[in-house]
């Protein structure tokens, strides 16, 4: 019988369901580092919630664990790639608390209309100071929506039903979608001015961290008042705590900071602001969803082996992962890079299995591609729950295959389609194994990929391979590997360059510059 430890406090009924199922389990909580490495040894999985640091200490110690499961969505107390490792399968519950977290930035913002924290303050201490306190209406204004997923579409329902006009910002946002939503699709420059009231709900990301600084806060209609309840470095504090002082934001209500547990703050003390410590996702409900799903999750894996919510495996049987790796390897690659390359508001992501790709199991090898595209702008998605992302997102998706290519033994193509057009990336397996782009955009080449990449489009002129060689010599980058495509002569070029270090953005920016460049992207992998 199977043995799982519940490390943090979660509903007894996550108890009730592991017994059900045939698992046995002990709850041993606030146990100390020292001793949980101790007793670790003993199970087959570990249960947790944010309380309890799953290290590469504690992991080494594990060695029975086959499972950690996470009842919520980040698992960013959990050293995922010593887990990797080791085998150990992470999973989360991705959208247990969608609705709590998207009601409590409804909450913040009524109680930043009407001041309501300020006001109790003063009238428990005997002050009734009704004069003092003049709130906003929310009918009629201008709700701007940072992040229109999961929550920031439940917070956009809410806020119609309040008579408020939304207004979004996200880039993998559709135009179809957002119709269905009842929103109006803006860029961020477009919703800082017009909004009377900001609320967050993008992941954290390179592209996201610090999102709101002076410069966009600057660009903010006078009185404006944002909400956060997503993560605490999307905005940056200190410009957000010198326009609260100016007066240029009416108020701020923050769930979340850039330090937590944010004892102390330079924001505190300051009446514009109301600060929650994290509690979006803290309500029974949410709770009571996150531990039944993990409890389920846990024991369909340990009593069958079918994995659901992994963030460090596919969703795939025994027999099947052999064939099927280097396919979600290849998969992988070429998601990332049309998710860093086209990273447009998506309508359509098609995938075409053409030879010996065609005779796979190709669901899974499809969810890795759907990763790979939404990974590079989205938290926490993984192969299970990227399909449900994209469907949401009101992504459209089309599989074809075809037992016949007469250039390759296997290919995957790639095609992604935007108001800009249909773009595509193509690749191959090289001895059975080994993953190679042969095409991007109709210019064939063969590229190995790295883990640092840089992607060049430019006019076929002559000169070019020289002046980009010069500027990425001038700035220590040192070139692995380098990849040359053209579809006709004159016409345009593709450069695809292995580095042995990140390209920094200064010098994309020097290449953008270069005359004949198209569009040049950094790529990580």
């Amino acid at each position: 019988m199977p043995k799982v430890l519940i490390a943090d406090s979660l509903s007894p009924r996550a108890v009730d369901i592991f017994k059900a199922r045939g698992v046995e389990v002990d709850v041993k909580t606030g146990l100390a580092p020292a001793d949980l490495a101790q007793i670790i040894g003993e199970y087959d999985g570990l249960a947790v919630r944010s309380a309890t640091k799953v290290t590469k200490d504690i992991i080494a110690a594990a060695t029975k664990l086959t499972v950690i499961g996470r009842a919520g969505i980040g698992v960013d107390t959990v050293d995922v790639p010593a887990a990797t490792a080791r085998g150990i399968v992470v999973m989360n519950t991705p959208f247990g608390n969608s609705i709590t977290t998207a009601e409590h930035a409804i909450a913040m913002m009524m109680a930043l209309a009407r001041q309501i924290p300020a006001a109790d303050r003063s009238t428990q201490a005997g002050k009734w100071e009704k004069s003092r306190f003049m709130g906003v209406e929310l009918t009629g204004k201008t709700l701007g929506i940072i992040g229109c997923g999961n929550i920031g579409a439940i917070v956009a329902d809410r806020a119609k039903g309040l008579k408020m006009k939304v207004i979004a910002y996200d880039p993998f946002l559709s135009a179809e979608r957002a119709v269905d939503l009842g929103v109006e699709k803006v860029e961020l420059a477009d919703l800082l001015p017009r909004a009377d009231f900001i609320t967050i709900h993008t992941p954290m990301t390179p592209e996201t961290k610090g999102l709101i600084d002076a410069k966009a806060l600057a660009t903010c209609k006078k009185g404006v008042r944002i909400v956060n309840c997503a993560r605490g470095g999307l905005i940056v504090e200190e410009d957000l705590l010198a326009a609260l002082d100016s007066g240029h934001v009416a108020g701020a209500a923050l769930d979340v900071f850039a330090v937590e547990p944010a004892k102390e703050n330079a924001l505190f003390g300051r009446e514009t602001l109301i600060a929650t410590p994290h509690l979006g996702a803290s309500t029974t409900e949410a709770q009571e969803n996150v531990a039944l799903q993990i409890a389920e999750q846990m024991s369909d894996f340990l009593l069958t082996g079918a994995v659901s919510n992994a963030v460090n495996m596919p969703s795939v049987t025994a027999e099947e992962a052999p064939k099927l790796k280097p396919y979600l390897e290849l998969a992988g690659l070429m998601g990332r890079f049309a998710g860093q390359v086209f990273a447009e508001a998506l309508t359509q992501i098609t995938i075409e299995y053409l030879g010996d790709a065609a005779t796979i199991n190709t669901r899974p090898v499809t969810a890795a591609m759907l990763a790979g595209v939404l990974a590079p702008s989205l938290e926490a998605v993984n192969m299970v729950s990227a399909p449900a992302i994209a469907k949401e997102r009101g992504i459209k998706l089309a599989e074809t295959k075809r037992g016949e290519e007469a250039d390759y033994q296997t290919l995957v193509r790639l095609t992604v389609e935007s108001a800009e057009g249909a773009k595509t990336i193509s690749g191959t397996l090289i001895a059975h194994s080994k993953p190679r782009v042969v095409e991007i955009q109709g210019v064939s080449l063969e590229a190995s990929v790295g883990k640092h990449m840089l992607y060049l489009r430019n006019r076929d002129v002559p000169g070019m391979i020289g002046k980009v060689g010069a500027a990425l010599g001038d700035a220590g980058v040192n070139i692995a590997n380098f990849h040359l495509g053209r579809a006709a002569a004159g016409g345009e070029a593709i450069l695809l360059a292995e580095t042995d270090e990140p390209v920094a953005a200064s010098v994309v920016s020097g290449l953008k510059a270069l005359d004949g460049v198209v569009k040049v992207v950094a790529l990580t992998f």
